[in-house]
């Protein structure tokens, strides 16, 4: 962990505080003194986090379960401890709820144990700012996943209205086409027969859409659309289906627009 980890010990007893102080001086934990309740919330004021405070139940002023009520309210992630003689015990574990206190210990301690109970104390601290920090970031998260819902639903919508206008206008254009007294096919930059009008559709046969134009048509129309290709616009006369039509053919070739070819069929 990269957070320097303090230990705030509270005791009126100058004694207990020093052999607290040795017993931790082979750790990296900071050890903070202080010989009152009031000296105690000085300190968590001026330095911080302090992770965990111990604080001996009978002092002067506030008692331990006071002060460690008042630590719950202004600093609620720090891990609280009382140490308190056996004497004690009844009224430290009825108060226990009201400050949150994670571990009543008994004087005298065995050592061990509150080395273990104060490292405990140190894990169980990290983990919930742990799962706070994790919690908070979920929360950023779904916040960011419903704004990215909104817009998405927005372009969504907007790619709705969008499409359906322009579903609208194909079918205002291939109505259009159709109203035309001649027959009109389009086809694509490769050849493939695109679009066609009513009376193309007459002309070809409703099954040339998407088929290839040298399988769709007669050779000498498969001529004329390769010169049209190479001239870019030609007008002449070919026999189509039997009657001899005037035939328009025109290349389109713009940079952001339709591509293709097409092809103008009306009878003389």
């Amino acid at each position: 962990m990269d957070e320097q980890v303090r230990i705030l010990c509270v005791d009126d007893e100058i004694p207990i505080l020093k052999t607290l102080k040795r017993l931790f001086m082979d750790t990296e934990y900071e050890i903070l003194t202080a010989s009152s309740g009031g000296e105690g919330l000085d300190l968590l004021s001026s330095t911080q986090p302090i992770q965990v405070v111990v604080s001996d139940y009978r002092m002067p002023g506030i008692n331990g379960v006071e002060f460690l009520q008042e630590v719950c309210r202004r600093w609620p992630h720090t891990v609280r401890i009382v140490l308190s003689g056996y004497a004690d015990t009844a009224s430290i574990v009825s108060a226990i709820n009201e400050g949150e206190i994670y571990k009543f210990i008994p004087k005298p301690w065995n050592d061990d144990e509150l080395k273990i109970t104060i490292a405990n104390a140190v894990e169980r601290y990290f983990l919930r700012t742990k799962n706070i920090e994790l919690t908070n970031r979920l929360k950023d998260t779904n916040e960011e996943l419903r704004i990215i819902n909104e817009n998405l639903e927005r372009m969504v919508d907007e790619r709705t209205q969008e499409l359906l206008f322009q579903n609208q206008a194909l079918i205002s254009s291939q109505n259009i086409l159709d109203a035309l007294p001649v027959a009109v096919v389009g086809l694509t930059p490769d050849g493939m027969i695109a679009l066609y009008n009513k009376m193309g559709a007459s002309l070809f046969g409703e099954t040339i859409l998407g088929a290839e134009r040298l399988t769709a048509f007669s050779p000498e129309i498969n001529i004329f659309i390769d010169r049209v290709i190479a001239e870019g616009h030609l007008t002449e006369k070919i026999f189509v289906s039997g009657r001899t039509m005037r035939t328009k053919g025109m290349v389109m070739n713009h940079k952001e627009a339709q591509q293709g070819i097409v092809l103008v069929f009306d009878e003389e």
